[in-house]
């Protein structure tokens, strides 16, 4: 490769990693966060919660009895609606914004499962899944700058730590990687 091509790659390989560094981030924290989905909710947290404080109601309660009750509680998520199901008779469900409220009418307990979102990783994740038709081709540019990145990456370095001996060794040890795994587990 000649000077001034070698000079021109650096150049590109360089620029187009300073330019895509959030999105590098981006996709590769979300990417973490989505792996590990069925051990964790990247996008939101679910706090629970039983409350001390006993509330009495019976099924003669209208919205602003629960109303009441939910702002005694000092559950500030605004209301929704509410409901006595009719397998468990003793329960008032009662719907929140971003969750749920239990009312036990015969103990007088009461406990919740309200949901928050995490800041960063639902933001993250939401950009991952490529929300619309301008962010999908936004990520299909990524992901021909990544390609680009990767073949420039390989031609930066010249000599033994070059394509000669060890990017060679290197570049061989990750194609191997993914075969290894689809022989074994596909």
């Amino acid at each position: 490769m000649g000077k001034k091509l070698r000079k021109f790659n650096r150049a590109t390989h360089r620029d187009l990693g300073y330019f895509f560094v959030a999105l590098i981030l981006i996709y590769a924290l979300s990417g973490i966060a989505i792996n590990h989905i069925n051990d964790w909710d990247p996008s939101y947290v679910i706090n629970t919660n039983t409350y001390d404080q006993e509330v009495k109601i019976n099924k003669s309660a209208n919205k602003t009895d629960i109303k009441e009750v939910l702002e005694e509680l000092g559950i500030k998520n605004p209301y929704r609606k509410h409901y006595f199901p009719k397998r468990n008779a003793n329960i008032c469900k009662v719907f929140v914004k971003n969750g749920i409220v239990l009312i036990d009418m015969n103990t007088g307990v009461v406990s919740s499962e309200i949901t928050q979102r995490r800041l960063a990783f639902h933001f993250m994740n939401w950009l991952h899944y490529n929300p619309n038709t301008i962010w999908k081709w936004i990520s299909d540019i990524f992901a021909v700058g990544l390609i680009i990145l990767a073949i420039s990456g390989m031609f930066i370095l010249k000599g033994k730590n070059g394509l000669k001996w060890r990017g060679t060794i290197l570049i061989v040890a990750g194609i191997v990687l993914p075969l290894v795994f689809l022989y074994f587990y596909y």
